[in-house]
């Protein structure tokens, strides 16, 4: 089976983490995503921001993305997959942190991003509905 590296998005960009979530939203509509990585000053992966965290974990609660920066948002190790790693690997993974797309990285530096669609797109087609129910929360 394929690995990560062959699998994934090779446009990722990262927002940093001190930059806004208004900068976030802005770059989300510009690369049409739902999702970015926060990377450090140092480049590397600081965690992961989405469209939903800006609704849910500032505007709803009457916070500014003007003036909140991304890396408020990046909680704990953000949850990656290895270049060279096995497809099979990326669905457990994602699997077991109910996270629908990773950073792809070779050693620290992003290199991409793997969705729960780029598998399904390469992925057998009488075994996508398995995939799906794998992968999607209950």
């Amino acid at each position: 089976m394929k690995t990560a590296r062959e699998m994934r998005t090779d446009n990722a960009k990262c927002i940093g983490e001190n930059e806004t979530l208004e900068a976030a939203a802005q770059l989300m509509a510009q690369l049409d995503v739902g999702a970015l990585p926060i990377c450090g000053e140092d480049n590397r992966l600081k965690g992961m921001v989405t469209d939903r965290d800006i609704v849910l974990k500032t505007v709803a609660q009457g916070n500014d993305p003007r003036s909140v920066l991304a890396g408020s948002l990046g909680e704990g190790k953000p949850v990656t997959i290895g270049a060279d790693d096995s497809i099979e690997l990326a669905i457990t993974t994602m699997q077991e942190h109910q996270v629908r797309r990773l950073p792809v990285i070779d050693g620290h530096t992003l290199i991409g991003m793997l969705s729960q669609a780029d598998i399904a797109k390469n992925y057998p087609e009488d075994r996508v509905g398995d995939l799906l129910r794998l992968i999607s929360f209950e």
